[in-house]
């Protein structure tokens, strides 16, 4: 079997002025030792170009935006498109973050969409699931994320599912002090590769990157690293300091 490729991404969120971000992004590529590991850089928008700039041609650092839109142009004020993302050379894209889906009512519809359209600009989608407590309480979080990623994802052929990267958000473990517990992420881990294999065959879910998205940092990620289904994690407040998101990274 292939190895999983191993992925930390940082999502900074609406976090850091444009010195700031440039400054964040530095020190992690300057203090960044090598590693088999991925690491890809959300940063806002206007980072972008900047980031970009400060990490290209570094082993191992890889430029990501935090959305985009479904549409490749037009009076969509506000937005940015995959064919704007892909002209700075952005390598991945955040889809479906449950921000996103809670804040701005995001469906899987227009999810899907914006699948698409990262796909068409060789733009690998991140492609956020998962469940809040309420929804877990009742028992209905593994039909929950695999509604989303039958309604978000399985539209895809074979080919193209493989450039998508999961990544599993227990909203009811993100900013709340609740986190999950490693077998927990274990399960719904093993059930997305479930029903991946499901869908596309164990070949492809074997070599599916899930990473996890429920409040990781540097007192949990080792636990988390080392369940057999965690592939990595997709980063928020930890990714803001660079001593807390190196030591992520470092947790393999």
């Amino acid at each position: 079997m292939t190895p999983r490729q191993r992925i930390v991404a940082g999502n900074w969120k609406m976090n850091t002025s444009y010195v700031e971000g440039r400054n964040l992004a530095k020190e992690i590529a300057d203090r960044m030792q090598p590693t088999d590991t991925k690491v890809i850089l959300a940063p806002p928008f206007i980072h972008l170009n900047n980031v970009g700039n400060i990490i290209r041609d570094l082993a191992g650092l890889y430029l990501g935006a935090q959305n985009c839109h479904w549409a490749e142009s037009g009076a969509y004020t506000g937005e940015i498109s995959a064919r704007m993302l892909a002209s700075i050379e952005v390598q991945y894209v955040i889809i479906g973050h449950s921000e996103r889906r809670e804040y701005f009512h995001e469906t899987d519809e227009q999810l899907a969409a914006k699948v698409n359209a990262a796909l068409a600009y060789n733009i690998q989608p991140i492609f956020c699931c998962g469940e809040k407590l309420d929804m877990r309480q009742a028992g209905q979080h593994e039909a929950i994320v695999e509604a989303q990623l039958r309604q978000g994802l399985f539209h895809l052929s074979g080919q193209d599912f493989k450039k998508v990267i999961i990544a599993y958000e227990p909203v009811w473990a993100i900013g709340t002090g609740v986190n999950a517990t490693p077998q927990q992420a274990q399960d719904m881990h093993a059930f997305i590769r479930h029903i991946i294999a499901g869908q596309y065959g164990q070949a492809i879910a074997d070599t599916t990157t899930i990473l996890y998205g429920g409040s990781c940092n540097p007192s949990n990620a080792r636990d988390l690293f080392r369940q057999p289904d965690v592939d990595g994690g997709l980063i928020g407040g930890a990714s803001l300091k660079a001593d807390d998101f190196l030591a992520v990274v470092n947790s393999f």
